[in-house]
């Protein structure tokens, strides 16, 4: 996934993800989100994670019930700027992968 990242955001924003909330991270590993990365360049940021749940939309609605999660994301997504061609409904727009090597 990917979304823009506002420059006078970037160092705080790299400041909250060198030390993420440990209910927030609880809440992630609780809805089955594994090898959770996110990568900044050039003003973009682009996340990766692999799910091992068998119920993405109902683990996803679970974290965004989250109080720790909701207040996490009411300081993060401000620093954010959704991608013009992400679909309806994405604040991080989806990704296609074009490769991939276990």
């Amino acid at each position: 996934m990917m979304i823009g990242l506002k420059p006078e955001a970037e160092q705080e924003y790299r400041e909250l993800h060198a030390a993420v909330w440990p209910e927030v991270i609880r809440t992630i590993h609780n809805c089955n989100i594994r090898n959770y990365s996110i990568f900044a360049k050039n003003g973009l940021l682009f996340s990766y994670f692999e799910y091992h749940g068998d119920d993405f939309d109902g683990d996803m609605a679970k974290m965004a019930a989250d109080a720790a999660t909701q207040k996490w994301w009411s300081i993060t997504m401000p620093m954010q700027t959704p991608v013009a061609s992400r679909r309806d409904g994405e604040w991080w727009a989806a990704m296609q992968e074009v490769f991939h090597l276990d």
